[in-house]
């Protein structure tokens, strides 16, 4: 892995554990299901210019159409739904934690349901990955975590994770601009009833954070980091562009304490670093063995080496 690719797996890990944070801010002043309809429509505007300036198609696959659905409605509106939501009530650390278990999920529910074989070393993996989890739920538990936007959390990951079990294979495309695009529109249109049934005539709380988390949630986790993660797949390969998730707990945390003062104790910062060796090792086992090229065709796969919850 040469020095680009590794700057470029830096600033989409950094950018995707950023975004708990921004969206912390969000919800804490505004109605979240709305704001995250507000979002998903100016993503999905923004996405389908640049999908037509790369010269991407309209016209999609019942495959393509399938991928859209599926993570339209199961990572944007319900996964994503439920977080913002929880966020009202947990910290953004601990959504992000909740949240870097998808990896992990993923090879475990791949191998109780699906009978696939893992690696000894996938194994460790899973097991230190749940014990950092539990570790950092533990302590925050005795200190008040909200068990209902816990639950939420845990429930949005889950249907992350089924998603990219289910959406598995789906194979490259030409149009991975215009599908993620589309995909934040049908994640618009889904919330968009709940949002008016729920959250009709509540406060909005101005200010310039505010508005600044939501113009850089937009545009960084939004848009930014699915850019950048496109090029990465395509230049390494899905699974090794995969093992930079292990990254994901480590700077959610992190950037949670340094702009929001949220907790930083011994647990936290412990729990998140063996969370973080139960990714790597879970991802490393997936990497293929020696002598196999690393490079997979340029559009990126949406499985569940690629697939990416954004938040």
């Amino acid at each position: 892995m040469d020095f680009k690719s590794i700057a470029m797996g830096l600033a989409f890990a950094l950018m995707w554990a950023s975004a708990f944070t921004s969206t912390r801010v969000i919800v804490v002043a505004a109605p979240p299901i709305t704001a995250l309809v507000i979002r998903f429509t100016l993503s999905a505007l923004i996405g389908i210019a640049l999908a037509r300036a790369m010269g991407q198609s309209w016209k999609l696959s019942r495959n393509e159409w399938r991928v859209v659905i599926i993570f339209g409605i199961m990572q944007n509106a319900l996964y994503l739904g439920l977080n913002w939501v929880a966020m009202r009530t947990i910290e953004a650390s601990a959504a992000a934690i909740i949240a870097s278990m998808m990896p992990l999920l993923v090879a475990l529910f791949g191998w109780v349901w699906l009978g696939e074989r893992l690696r000894p070393m996938a194994i460790l993996g899973l097991i230190l990955g749940m014990l950092g989890v539990g570790m950092v739920m533990g302590v925050r538990l005795q200190h008040g975590l909200d068990l209902y936007g816990t639950s939420l959390a845990l429930i949005a990951v889950v249907a992350l994770t089924i998603a990219t079990l289910v959406a598995r294979g789906a194979g490259g495309s030409r149009n991975m601009m215009m599908i993620v695009a589309m995909q934040m529109a049908v994640g618009a249109i889904v919330l968009a009833v709940p949002a008016a049934i729920t959250e009709w005539g509540q406060p909005i709380e101005w200010s310039w954070k505010l508005v600044f988390a939501f113009i850089y949630t937009v545009l960084a986790p939004g848009i930014a980091a699915t850019f950048i993660w496109f090029l990465l797949v395509g230049r390494i390969g899905a699974t090794r562009a995969a093992t930079f998730h292990f990254l994901s707990p480590i700077f959610g945390v992190t950037i949670a304490a340094l702009f929001l003062g949220e907790r930083f104790g011994l647990s936290d910062v412990l729990g998140a670093v063996i969370v973080a060796a139960g990714i790597l090792l879970v991802q490393v086992a997936r990497l293929p063995v020696s002598g196999v090229s690393p490079r997979q065709p340029a559009a990126p796969r949406h499985g569940p080496d690629s697939a990416r919850p954004n938040p």
